[in-house]
């Protein structure tokens, strides 16, 4: 009887690595160990790369526009055709990302998301049914303001007949009115002006046509999803059993004969629905091994041990990942 593979399912090194290069990696290592090839499997949660994670998994194409970034600059932004021109994937990171700024340039009083808005104006224009918004890694906490006046300046409705529907992948579950709180300060908010960002959102929201406030998933991408549930209905969605759902992870796990999963820094937030957690819960339902391979282990091992990880271990860049891998390779009987 052939041998199962093992299925390498990480997501993104924040910042440093793509989930692409990550998964190369730790499937480079296996095979250094002995191990017949991998099932490769990259995977995201709505945050950045989930439209590459997604265009790589299910094929299609790679399109583009020229879009503002949060400062108002033009610049390139992509965004993916799957599904056999059925949907469009676009990231809010490409137009309004965090990483398009300099330290020095961030502060959410000032970035906007309407480059997100006209890039998915040309999404929406693009012959689809539905456009799938990732919502992680924007430098925006302005309750989608910008988003929303692109779009009424493209006149471009979602959720109309005969236009294509919006999906907003959330790769939190923060509601709108922790937004400020929650994502100011990684963006750039500081003592002094976290109180006008959340008098902001607060006014942003009274002006909607329904109230964001007090629904899970509302505040993600600094609000920008609650303002597309509430002038465009859009459908949140969490985005990481999203996107497994969509690359067939479950029945991949449960022909796999161990999982490797991998990010940046496992940590807290890895149990609200990150992706690293999503797929080690549906490992341990299936009883198959789960193993991290993390750029740092910041997790209680309690915790680790809750959501089905078997072990972690800490590998910052694509040689370390490699010889990681081979370690873990030499440790699978153990794992059962």
């Amino acid at each position: 009887m052939t041998e199962r593979p093992v299925l390498v399912a990480p997501d993104a090194f924040k910042g440093t690595l793509t989930a692409a290069r990550v998964a190369g990696a730790i499937g480079r290592g296996l095979e250094s160990a002995g191990l017949r090839p991998p099932d490769l499997c990259p995977v995201a949660d709505g945050g950045e790369g989930t439209a590459t994670v997604l265009l790589l998994g299910l094929g299609g194409e790679a399109r583009g526009a020229t879009v503002t970034d949060p400062l108002g600059r033009p610049r390139g932004a992509g965004f993916a055709i799957v599904e056999d021109g059925g949907a469009a994937v676009v990231d809010v990171a490409e137009a309004t990302g965090l990483p398009l700024l300099a330290p020095s340039e961030r502060d959410p009083l000032v970035a906007s998301s309407r480059g997100t808005g006209e890039l998915l104006a040309v999404a929406a224009r693009s012959g689809v049914d539905v456009v799938l918004l990732a919502c992680g890694g924007s430098a925006t906490v302005d309750g989608g303001v910008g988003a929303l006046a692109a779009l009424d300046d493209a006149g471009v409705r979602f959720g109309q007949p005969h236009g294509p529907a919006l999906v907003c992948l959330c790769d939190v579950r923060t509601p709108w009115e922790e937004a400020a709180d929650r994502f100011g300060p990684q963006k750039g908010a500081t003592d002094a002006t976290l109180p006008e960002l959340r008098r902001r959102m607060h006014a942003v929201a009274d002006r909607l046509p329904r109230d964001p406030r007090g629904r899970s998933g509302t505040g993600a991408a600094g609000g920008l999803s609650g303002a597309l549930w509430s002038a465009h209905d859009a459908r949140l969605e969490p985005g990481a059993p999203f996107v497994l759902d969509a690359l067939g992870v479950r029945e991949r796990i449960a022909a796999s004969r161990a999982v490797v999963v991998g990010e940046g820094r496992l940590d807290a937030t890895t149990l609200e629905g990150k992706a690293v957690s999503a797929v080690a819960v549906e490992a341990r339902r299936a009883g198959v091994p789960c193993i991290a391979i993390v750029g740092e282990d910041a997790l209680d091992p309690a915790d680790a041990r809750r959501i089905g990880l078997h072990d972690v271990v800490q590998a910052g860049d694509p040689a370390a990942i490699e010889g990681a891998a081979a370690t873990v390779a030499g440790r699978l009987d153990a794992y059962r």
